[in-house]
């Protein structure tokens, strides 16, 4: 699916871009009085550092002449990305409200698509300084001390010498953990969560924004996350593949199929998630 030589090329240049991003939100997230949130067409937030995080990303990957789709890009029309063989789905800060929030529960998530799958993923949580990678059929890695940096040129050398293979807990805990959106809560939400606590005798609920669900789940230091309120493809795309490199599933609810990308309609539908 990727060749050594292409993830040698294009892994880097998504690791450096996801740093450097990290730097720009960082910046802006010093300064409260600064973020310069505004509310976008389908009625959530954007602010200074999700633009700033944007261009950031455009700019660092441009060199691979390859499209990008981006959350806070311009919008693309199915016509016009239908037939990609090849982009970056992107979302520059995702979990825009917990940044606003002040909790540190964001990431920078960068996946490299090919057609309707992702090949290529970096998830990168800069205020915890930890970056996810994967690639399709090649294994995850968290590689931690990864400090924002606005000219982070890691080599792939580089990036590969202190990777950590996931996931970092090979043995379940005896206390069953369920990830919640922080935000993002239902009354569908509790009822897939009464369903996996059936069985278990210890279980503990962790609110946790953003991507970094995805990544806890990857860890083995979370069980289970089910999601039943909107999110799009640039939410989940480069972090379902560190899950799944690192053993685990994400399959649609109701219907456990899983998930398309690269779709008419962006939207995903509701998910579980499973280490």
């Amino acid at each position: 699916m990727i060749t050594d030589d292409i993830r040698a090329y294009l892994l880097p240049k998504a690791f450096n871009a996801a740093v450097r991003a990290g730097w720009e939100i960082m910046e802006v997230y010093k300064d409260r009085d600064n973020y310069d949130i505004t509310v976008k067409s389908d009625q959530t937030p954007i602010t200074l550092a999700d633009r700033l995080a944007h261009e950031k990303i455009k700019e660092s990957l441009g060199s691979t002449r390859i499209p990008i789709l981006s959350e806070e890009g311009r919008e693309m029309l199915y016509d016009e990305r239908r037939n990609w063989e090849l982009f970056w789905l992107v979302d520059p800060l995702d979990g825009t409200v917990e940044f606003i929030k002040g909790n540190n529960e964001f990431t920078v998530n960068i996946a490299l698509m090919s057609e309707r799958i992702c090949i290529c993923a970096v998830v990168y949580v800069p205020y915890l300084q930890k970056a996810y990678i994967a690639s399709r059929d090649n294994g995850a890695f968290l590689i931690e001390n990864i400090a924002p940096s606005a000219t982070a040129d890691y080599t792939y050398d580089q990036i590969c010498a202190s990777k950590l293979p996931l996931p970092l807990v090979q043995n379940r805990s005896e206390t069953f953990r369920i990830a919640v959106s922080r935000s993002h809560q239902t009354p569908e939400t509790i009822e897939y969560i009464n369903q996996a606590k059936r069985g278990h005798e210890r279980v503990e609920i962790i609110e946790q924004g953003s991507s970094y669900k995805f990544c806890l789940l990857a860890e083995g230091t979370i069980d289970y996350y089910p999601r039943t309120t909107h999110t799009y493809e640039w939410d989940t795309a480069a972090a379902e593949l560190i899950l799944s490199e690192a053993g685990g599933t994400t399959l649609s609810l109701p219907d456990h199929k899983p998930l398309l990308y690269n779709k008419e309609n962006l939207q995903n539908p509701w998910f579980e998630c499973h280490a």
